[in-house]
């Protein structure tokens, strides 16, 4: 089982940049695919990025491609996501989740995930 807590959420003006964080306990934080999810009043949550256990294989949603960066640091039991270029539609509720079955063609779906951290507001005033 693996915990997740998120952070560097906040309030930036358009065009601005944001790096979150999400800290991951337990020993096998290596052994899991990990994404990026976000949620805006109303809408159902949206997949944004995915990365690979070894951090070697990346993908993106198309809204968010070029913009964001989602990396990984195993030793650190940490994955970012750097949004750089926000835009007002980026504001929601970000969401680090994990996917003990690693790589798959649906790492785009939320209900493959297995863990959820609680939550991130970004807000992006125009």
């Amino acid at each position: 089982q693996v915990q997740l807590v998120e952070s560097g959420g906040g309030l930036v003006q358009a065009g601005g940049s944001l790096r979150l964080s999400c800290a991951a306990s337990g020993r096998t934080f290596s052994s899991y695919a990990m994404g990026w999810f976000r949620q805006a009043p109303g809408k159902e949550r949206e997949f944004v990025a995915a990365i690979s256990r070894s951090g070697g294989r990346t993908y993106y949603a198309d809204s968010v491609k070029g913009r964001f960066t989602i990396s990984r640091d195993n030793t650190k039991n940490t994955v970012y996501l750097q949004m750089n270029s926000l835009k007002p539609q980026d504001t929601a509720v970000y969401y680090c989740a994990a996917d003990q079955t690693g790589w798959s063609t649906h790492l785009t779906s939320w209900n493959e995930y297995d863990y959820w951290g609680q939550g991130t507001q970004v807000t992006v005033s125009s």
